[in-house]
């Protein structure tokens, strides 16, 4: 039996009276959870997260009015904001609601174990009383991926280089290689901070990570070394991306890429 400290007032937030069912249903089911309120419609939801007392909300996102990204953006407002869990049967909407500071990002149909997972990673964040659970450095990027109808974050710092698959793109990492439903293109603009370079219509690499560059044939490659026990790694490089390449490497020390 878990002790008063770690039990929980939570909102569940549906515009469909059977998910809304089926959803306070589970919570209640949850050791962890001593109370559950309901929500139809985003103004009953506010006016009850107004009133105080909610530690977590469980948010669909296609609802009339107000969705539920828009929601959880005006709670990032409030002086103490709940924790906030999105349900919701999309999984095209992971990044943005990970941008919005959710604990955890859960696919419908519900799962009772799945639901119990969010509700744990919300016990360990009280616990910690960090803003988020995952251990990535200050200004890491997380990025959700869906694997089995469960959540991991995965850190951009852990990734080595990035590979062009149509709409989608493939981190990959040390302990393994993650599809996103996020374009290259994206990716390359949002990551060209934190040191990361396109090299080819088909790569995106981590220039701390770049060895050196070699010919091979009539074209070249860039050497990477690979993160933690994962091996090196060679990746084509294409003729429009040459110049900046070598440029970038020429630059010097990349102090300004550690934190990536």
């Amino acid at each position: 039996m878990n002790d008063k400290a770690e039990t929980l007032t939570v909102l569940a937030v549906d515009d469909e009276p059977p998910a809304l069912d089926e959803l306070a249903y589970l919570l209640r089911a949850q050791d962890q959870i001593a109370q559950v309120h309901t929500a139809s419609d985003a103004t009953t939801a506010l006016r009850l997260l107004r009133d105080g007392g909610i530690d977590a909300v469980f948010l669909d996102i296609n609802m009339p009015g107000l969705d539920g990204l828009e929601i959880a953006g005006i709670l990032r407002n409030f002086a103490t904001p709940p924790a906030v869990v999105f349900v919701t049967a999309h999984d095209d909407r992971a990044v943005s609601a990970f941008d919005l500071g959710a604990v955890d990002y859960v696919l419908k149909p519900l799962r009772e174990e799945r639901l119990a997972q969010a509700v744990q990673r919300i016990v360990d964040r009280r616990r910690s009383g960090a803003a988020r659970t995952t251990e990535t450095p200050p200004g890491d990027e997380v990025i959700p991926v869906e694997l089995g109808g469960v959540t991991t974050l995965v850190p951009r710092s852990s990734v080595q280089w990035v590979e062009a698959d149509g709409d989608y793109a493939r981190l990959h990492t040390a302990t393994g290689s993650h599809l996103v439903r996020i374009p290259i293109s994206t990716l390359e603009n949002r990551w060209a901070d934190a040191g990361f370079l396109r090299v080819h219509r088909s790569f995106l690499v981590a220039l701390p990570l770049v060895t050196g560059i070699r010919s091979v044939g009539s074209g070249l490659v860039v050497c990477l070394k690979g993160n933690g026990d994962a091996p090196p790694v060679e990746l084509p490089v294409s003729r429009r991306h040459t110049r900046e390449l070598k440029d970038r490497l020429i630059r010097g020390p990349m102090q300004s890429w550690t934190s990536r």
